[in-house]
């Protein structure tokens, strides 16, 4: 058998490595191991920064229908009550774009969940 020797997919392995830690700072983007360390750190970082866009898009379409309905004498939590009693099928996300757009038809939204609750 043929003696294999690694030399070229270490090779590639280290530099695809060093070309995600282009941008850091110092060692960070010049020595392998150092770069394999804060690479996977700021994976870490981006993982959670995933779940944590999902979790702080849905704060601020809350706080933007909360503002919206404030008007019309209702908060927040009675406002989605009255939707999904109304049998509405829209989420937080096209509601509050709704209040920003469309004025009217969210004024029509909100006196539909309105009445719901009576």
């Amino acid at each position: 058998m043929a003696r294999v020797k690694g030399a070229m997919m270490t090779r590639k392995r280290r530099n695809a490595t060093l070309k995600l830690a282009k941008s850091y700072w110092g060692s960070k983007s010049k020595h392998f191991k150092m770069a394999k360390q804060a690479v996977m750190k700021s994976g870490n970082y981006a993982y959670v920064g995933r779940k944590q866009k999902k979790r702080t898009y849905r704060t601020l379409w809350i706080s933007r229908l909360s503002a919206a309905v404030a008007p019309y004498g209702l908060n927040y939590s009675t406002f989605m009550n009255g939707v999904k009693k109304a049998g509405i099928e829209l989420n937080r996300k096209s509601l509050s774009e709704m209040a920003i757009q469309d004025s009217a038809a969210f004024a029509a939204i909100v006196e539909k969940a309105k009445a719901a609750l009576n």
